[in-house]
């Protein structure tokens, strides 16, 4: 979560499986507003040549330990989505994260959740569990393991400080029994508000 008074934005382009591949395109935008992290999430998606729009509100709550050094906490990550280009049909998602860090490099995150699909509403459970690495103050080592929609991911990847405010992410997964390759470039750029 965001340090008060803090906002951010996170930008991300994604591509998944070999022609036709699947892209995403994602927009998000937040802002910590008293004790919570409101957000507005954008995503566009392009399947097979079709293409969809998503957008939504989230809201997120870190309900214990707060501090950015805490051993222990946790939060609450609400989600709502709206599919823009088939009539507004609504989904959503509900994760609990929670993160341990047994040493001041170290952290293990661990989350469970549920995704509803825009149009069905549809329920899958989503969970995961990963663990980062902070190398020191400029790049951090990420391995993820996570089911989403009704299948894994694993993904390995790596956070790049540009400045203290600013950061790169490059990841790259397998998806699936087949083990479809993907990848994501991430920008990350917080300020302040206030």
């Amino acid at each position: 979560m965001l340090d008060a008074g803090q906002c951010q934005y996170e930008a991300w382009w994604g591509r998944t499986g070999a022609e036709p591949a699947t892209t995403g395109l994602h927009l998000g935008p937040s802002c910590r507003v008293g004790p919570v992290e409101l957000g507005l999430n954008i995503d566009r998606l392009s399947a097979q040549g079709a293409h969809s729009v998503i957008a939504g509100p989230q809201l997120k709550w870190n309900f214990f330990g707060p501090a950015a050094d805490a051993p222990l906490s946790a939060a609450l990550s609400l989600g709502a989505v709206f599919d823009l280009t088939r009539g507004g049909r609504a989904g959503g998602q509900f994760v609990l994260p929670v993160t341990w860090r047994p040493a001041g490099s170290l952290q293990i995150h661990a989350n469970l959740g549920a995704d509803w699909a825009t149009g069905t509403g549809a329920r899958t459970p989503r969970g995961g569990l990963a663990a980062e690495w902070a190398l020191d103050d400029k790049l951090s080592l990420i391995a993820e393991r996570s089911r989403a929609s009704g299948v894994w991911t694993s993904r390995v990847g790596g956070r790049f400080s540009l400045t203290p405010l600013i950061s790169l992410d490059v990841s790259a997964s397998r998806t699936g029994p087949q083990g479809v390759r993907g990848f994501v470039v991430g920008l990350n750029h917080e300020f302040s508000w206030k």
